[in-house]
């Protein structure tokens, strides 16, 4: 399957260095600390963030100069065209959960909150391609609307190789990329500091194009970090225009007048 016609347009319409559409709600539930959910173009997921808390669970022990990082990942069973039999538990949902902590123990600042414990979970709601990605970005904005300190933002982009003679890397890879037989690059980081806390491969890479592959995904991160920065600002924006945060205008006379009354009257 060619997924790159003679325009240079991918299966779905786009151009090789263009993401899927991506839409993002903070604070979209009131019972945990924080939440968001995010859709990045079909793939739509729900992250929710407690904590930080006690470390409660059979298994769990603290640590003492670090908070424990708890995740779940799993899919509803009818995120996919087939029904899944287990959504969470399984094999491929165990190594996401593996992968998803990796990358957000990183962006955290685990250091502040010693022998306590913060818990996230992933529902991917709907399954076309890019799921961790989606829960990486969907999870860093859950922990931003939960208050915790992190040290930069953390998020993901897939990048894989359209055949042919220019081997031309492709951005943000959907589902029916994904199924096509090439090799898919996965890639998560802190864009400001360029630094990659996950790179998973599907498959090998030719040492020829390797470099170029890694470079399209860690653009796409930067893009998308570019996307998700805009969203969260005008969340607070609109957050603190509700709460009349910044519209209060009170001058120091009218202050003085209500704490000094005029004496002369007296």
């Amino acid at each position: 399957m060619d997924l790159l016609s003679d325009q240079g347009l991918r299966l779905d319409g786009r151009r090789a260095n263009e993401l899927r559409k991506i839409r993002c709600k903070l604070g979209v539930f009131e019972q945990p600390d924080g939440s968001a959910y995010l859709e990045q173009g079909n793939t739509k997921v729900l992250a929710a963030v407690y904590g930080p808390h006690q470390v409660r669970g059979r298994g769990q022990k603290a640590i003492h100069d670090a908070v424990l990082v708890n995740c779940q990942y799993s899919m509803a069973t009818f995120s996919t065209g087939e029904r899944k039999r287990r959504p969470r538990g399984d094999r491929k949902s165990q190594e996401m959960t593996m992968h998803l902590r990796q990358a957000l123990t990183a962006a955290i600042r685990t250091e502040l909150y010693p022998r306590s414990q913060i818990d996230i979970f992933l529902e991917v709601l709907q399954a076309d391609g890019g799921n961790y990605c989606a829960c990486v970005n969907a999870a860093t904005l859950a922990l931003i609307d939960a208050g915790i300190p992190i040290r930069e933002f953390v998020v993901a982009c897939t990048a894989s190789l359209a055949g042919g003679d220019n081997c031309m890397p492709l951005v943000d890879i959907s589902h029916l990329e994904e199924t096509s037989g090439g090799s898919n690059l996965t890639v998560a980081a802190m864009p400001i500091s360029g630094q990659v806390v996950l790179m998973d491969m599907s498959q090998r890479f030719h040492l020829d194009h390797l470099k170029k592959v890694m470079d399209c995904a860690m653009q796409g991160c930067r893009d998308v970090y570019e996307i998700l920065d805009r969203a969260l600002r005008e969340y607070l924006t609109e957050v603190g225009s509700s709460s009349a945060w910044g519209s209060v205008d009170i001058s120091t006379q009218r202050i003085l007048q209500v704490v000094e009354p005029n004496t002369e009257d007296t």
